[in-house]
Protein backbone atom coordinates (compact mmCIF):
# COMPACT_ATOMS: atom_id res chain seq x y z
CA UNK A 1 0.00 0.00 0.00
CA UNK A 2 2.80 2.44 0.98
CA UNK A 3 4.13 1.95 -2.62
CA UNK A 4 0.22 3.22 -4.04
CA UNK A 5 0.25 -0.16 -6.02
CA UNK A 6 -2.85 -1.35 -3.65
CA UNK A 7 -5.18 1.14 -1.88
CA UNK A 8 -8.31 0.57 -0.13
CA UNK A 9 -12.24 0.49 -0.74
CA UNK A 10 -14.36 2.01 2.01
CA UNK A 11 -18.12 2.30 2.17
CA UNK A 12 -21.06 3.42 4.48
CA UNK A 13 -21.99 -0.32 5.39
CA UNK A 14 -18.06 -1.27 6.01
CA UNK A 15 -16.47 1.11 8.83
CA UNK A 16 -13.26 0.38 7.71
CA UNK A 17 -10.12 1.94 8.85
CA UNK A 18 -7.55 3.24 5.82
CA UNK A 19 -3.67 2.29 6.65
CA UNK A 20 -1.84 5.22 7.67
CA UNK A 21 -0.19 6.46 4.27
CA UNK A 22 -2.91 4.28 1.85
CA UNK A 23 -4.63 5.59 -0.91
CA UNK A 24 -8.39 4.96 -0.79
CA UNK A 25 -11.66 5.43 -2.63
CA UNK A 26 -15.00 5.77 -1.32
CA UNK A 27 -18.12 3.86 -3.30
CA UNK A 28 -21.75 4.33 -2.43
CA UNK A 29 -23.01 1.14 -1.53
CA UNK A 30 -25.71 1.15 -4.01
CA UNK A 31 -24.85 -2.34 -5.64
CA UNK A 32 -23.24 -3.50 -2.59
CA UNK A 33 -22.09 -6.95 -1.94
CA UNK A 34 -25.47 -8.38 -1.73
CA UNK A 35 -25.45 -6.85 -5.81
CA UNK A 36 -29.24 -5.11 -4.62
CA UNK A 37 -27.69 -2.50 -2.71
CA UNK A 38 -28.73 -3.58 1.05
CA UNK A 39 -26.73 -1.80 2.59
CA UNK A 40 -27.35 2.16 0.92
CA UNK A 41 -27.77 4.28 3.98
CA UNK A 42 -30.22 6.75 1.93
CA UNK A 43 -28.58 9.67 -0.12
CA UNK A 44 -27.78 12.35 2.79
CA UNK A 45 -26.95 9.74 5.01
CA UNK A 46 -23.85 8.19 2.82
CA UNK A 47 -23.05 12.01 2.10
CA UNK A 48 -22.22 12.53 5.66
CA UNK A 49 -20.39 9.51 5.76
CA UNK A 50 -18.36 10.53 2.56
CA UNK A 51 -17.76 14.06 4.34
CA UNK A 52 -16.70 12.80 7.61
CA UNK A 53 -14.18 10.09 5.75
CA UNK A 54 -12.62 12.75 3.65
CA UNK A 55 -11.95 14.99 6.18
CA UNK A 56 -10.91 11.89 8.64
CA UNK A 57 -8.21 10.69 6.28
CA UNK A 58 -7.39 13.91 3.67
CA UNK A 59 -8.63 14.53 -0.17
CA UNK A 60 -5.27 13.78 -0.91
CA UNK A 61 -5.00 10.52 -0.61
CA UNK A 62 -8.71 10.11 -2.16
CA UNK A 63 -8.82 8.51 -5.56
CA UNK A 64 -12.43 9.12 -5.93
CA UNK A 65 -15.77 9.19 -4.35
CA UNK A 66 -18.42 7.28 -6.46
CA UNK A 67 -21.61 9.38 -6.53
CA UNK A 68 -25.00 7.62 -6.10
CA UNK A 69 -26.29 5.71 -9.03
CA UNK A 70 -28.68 2.78 -10.17
CA UNK A 71 -27.38 -0.17 -11.03
CA UNK A 72 -27.64 -1.25 -14.59
CA UNK A 73 -30.02 1.84 -15.68
CA UNK A 74 -28.18 4.08 -17.48
CA UNK A 75 -31.04 6.59 -16.89
CA UNK A 76 -31.95 6.00 -13.55
CA UNK A 77 -28.14 6.55 -12.94
CA UNK A 78 -27.94 9.96 -14.76
CA UNK A 79 -31.24 11.00 -12.62
CA UNK A 80 -29.27 10.12 -8.82
CA UNK A 81 -26.11 11.40 -9.80
CA UNK A 82 -26.00 15.05 -11.02
CA UNK A 83 -27.36 16.75 -7.78
CA UNK A 84 -24.21 14.90 -5.88
CA UNK A 85 -21.31 15.62 -8.33
CA UNK A 86 -20.56 19.05 -7.75
CA UNK A 87 -21.38 18.23 -3.91
CA UNK A 88 -18.35 15.48 -3.85
CA UNK A 89 -15.59 17.61 -5.77
CA UNK A 90 -16.53 20.61 -3.26
CA UNK A 91 -15.33 17.97 -0.32
CA UNK A 92 -11.87 18.61 -2.88
CA UNK A 93 -11.77 15.01 -3.91
CA UNK A 94 -12.65 13.02 -7.55
CA UNK A 95 -15.92 12.67 -8.33
CA UNK A 96 -16.44 9.52 -9.96
CA UNK A 97 -19.91 8.63 -12.51
CA UNK A 98 -20.89 5.18 -12.47
CA UNK A 99 -21.14 3.84 -16.38
CA UNK A 100 -23.91 1.65 -17.19
CA UNK A 101 -24.94 -0.72 -20.04
CA UNK A 102 -26.92 1.67 -22.15
CA UNK A 103 -24.91 4.86 -21.22
CA UNK A 104 -23.53 5.41 -24.37
CA UNK A 105 -27.38 6.82 -25.55
CA UNK A 106 -26.72 10.13 -26.26
CA UNK A 107 -27.10 12.62 -23.30
CA UNK A 108 -26.67 9.95 -20.72
CA UNK A 109 -22.73 10.59 -19.24
CA UNK A 110 -22.09 13.92 -18.00
CA UNK A 111 -18.78 14.69 -19.22
CA UNK A 112 -18.23 17.75 -17.85
CA UNK A 113 -19.37 17.26 -14.24
CA UNK A 114 -17.48 14.44 -12.87
CA UNK A 115 -13.27 13.52 -13.15
CA UNK A 116 -14.05 9.84 -13.32
CA UNK A 117 -16.08 7.14 -15.39
CA UNK A 118 -15.98 4.05 -13.40
CA UNK A 119 -17.16 0.32 -15.35
CA UNK A 120 -20.16 -0.47 -13.60
CA UNK A 121 -23.07 -2.49 -15.47
CA UNK A 122 -23.41 -6.00 -16.38
CA UNK A 123 -20.23 -7.97 -16.78
CA UNK A 124 -20.92 -8.61 -20.46
CA UNK A 125 -21.37 -4.78 -21.08
CA UNK A 126 -18.10 -3.88 -18.84
CA UNK A 127 -15.62 -6.15 -21.02
CA UNK A 128 -17.39 -5.53 -23.93
CA UNK A 129 -16.19 -3.01 -27.31
CA UNK A 130 -18.74 -0.17 -25.94
CA UNK A 131 -17.44 0.01 -22.00
CA UNK A 132 -13.64 -0.05 -23.76
CA UNK A 133 -14.90 2.71 -26.67
CA UNK A 134 -16.14 4.88 -23.49
CA UNK A 135 -12.99 4.43 -21.69
CA UNK A 136 -10.80 5.44 -24.12
CA UNK A 137 -12.92 8.06 -25.16
CA UNK A 138 -12.98 9.21 -21.03
CA UNK A 139 -8.66 9.02 -21.22
CA UNK A 140 -8.81 11.04 -24.20
CA UNK A 141 -11.16 13.68 -22.44
CA UNK A 142 -8.31 13.57 -19.47
CA UNK A 143 -10.87 11.60 -17.23
CA UNK A 144 -9.63 9.12 -14.76
CA UNK A 145 -11.17 5.26 -15.20
CA UNK A 146 -12.13 2.60 -13.04
CA UNK A 147 -12.99 -0.56 -13.46
CA UNK A 148 -15.50 -2.44 -10.67
CA UNK A 149 -15.38 -6.26 -9.67
CA UNK A 150 -11.88 -6.94 -11.05
CA UNK A 151 -11.06 -10.77 -9.75
CA UNK A 152 -9.09 -12.34 -11.76
CA UNK A 153 -6.09 -12.11 -14.17
CA UNK A 154 -7.89 -12.12 -17.16
CA UNK A 155 -9.92 -9.47 -15.99
CA UNK A 156 -7.15 -7.12 -14.58
CA UNK A 157 -5.79 -7.57 -18.31
CA UNK A 158 -8.86 -6.53 -20.23
CA UNK A 159 -8.87 -3.88 -17.40
CA UNK A 160 -5.48 -3.02 -18.45
CA UNK A 161 -6.21 -3.21 -21.90
CA UNK A 162 -8.93 -0.82 -21.75
CA UNK A 163 -6.61 2.16 -20.20
CA UNK A 164 -7.88 2.00 -16.68
CA UNK A 165 -6.18 3.43 -13.86
CA UNK A 166 -7.52 1.40 -10.92
CA UNK A 167 -10.20 -1.34 -10.78
CA UNK A 168 -11.40 -3.20 -7.58
CA UNK A 169 -13.05 -6.24 -6.24
CA UNK A 170 -13.40 -9.33 -3.62
CA UNK A 171 -10.32 -11.05 -4.44
CA UNK A 172 -8.11 -9.98 -1.49
CA UNK A 173 -10.27 -10.30 0.69
CA UNK A 174 -10.72 -13.99 0.41
CA UNK A 175 -7.15 -15.01 1.58
CA UNK A 176 -5.25 -12.31 1.51
CA UNK A 177 -2.33 -14.20 2.63
CA UNK A 178 -2.31 -16.25 0.17
CA UNK A 179 -3.87 -13.97 -2.83
CA UNK A 180 -1.71 -10.98 -1.72
CA UNK A 181 1.38 -12.12 -4.05
CA UNK A 182 -0.35 -13.45 -6.59
CA UNK A 183 -2.14 -9.98 -7.22
CA UNK A 184 1.29 -8.63 -7.09
CA UNK A 185 2.53 -11.02 -9.30
CA UNK A 186 -0.32 -10.20 -11.65
CA UNK A 187 0.88 -6.25 -11.44
CA UNK A 188 4.14 -7.14 -12.56
CA UNK A 189 3.41 -9.27 -15.53
CA UNK A 190 1.26 -6.38 -16.93
CA UNK A 191 3.98 -4.04 -15.80
CA UNK A 192 6.78 -6.16 -17.91
CA UNK A 193 4.90 -7.37 -20.90
CA UNK A 194 5.87 -6.26 -24.03
CA UNK A 195 3.86 -3.97 -26.46
CA UNK A 196 2.94 -4.32 -29.81
CA UNK A 197 5.35 -1.37 -30.62
CA UNK A 198 8.64 -2.90 -28.87
CA UNK A 199 9.66 -2.73 -25.42
CA UNK A 200 8.05 -3.26 -22.74
CA UNK A 201 5.13 -0.96 -20.52
CA UNK A 202 6.46 1.16 -18.21
CA UNK A 203 4.93 0.88 -14.69
CA UNK A 204 1.94 3.40 -14.88
CA UNK A 205 1.98 6.26 -12.22
CA UNK A 206 -0.65 5.40 -9.83
CA UNK A 207 -1.80 1.91 -11.53
CA UNK A 208 -3.77 0.22 -8.29
CA UNK A 209 -5.55 -1.79 -7.30
CA UNK A 210 -8.03 -2.09 -4.53
CA UNK A 211 -9.89 -4.26 -2.47
CA UNK A 212 -13.36 -4.61 -0.91
CA UNK A 213 -11.25 -3.39 2.42
CA UNK A 214 -8.90 -1.84 -0.50
CA UNK A 215 -8.24 1.42 -4.41
CA UNK A 216 -5.64 2.95 -6.94
CA UNK A 217 -4.92 6.68 -7.88
CA UNK A 218 -6.30 8.35 -10.98
CA UNK A 219 -5.82 12.18 -10.00
CA UNK A 220 -7.57 9.66 -10.31
CA UNK A 221 -5.49 4.68 -9.47
CA UNK A 222 -6.43 0.01 -8.78
CA UNK A 223 -8.38 -2.21 -6.28
CA UNK A 224 -8.04 -6.04 -5.65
Amino acid sequence: MSAGRIGCMTTPAQGSRIPEGALYACDNSKFGSDGRGRYWPGAEAWFAWLRRTVERYGPDRCLWALAPDEPFDAAGTLTESLPWLARIRDLGVPAAYAAQDGCDAPGLLPWDDFDVLFLAGSTEWKLGPVAEQLAREAKSRGKGVHMGRVNSRIRLGIAEWFGCDSADGTYLAFGPDKNLPKLLSWLDELDGRPSLVGGTHPPRPGRTVIGSACASRPRPTQHA
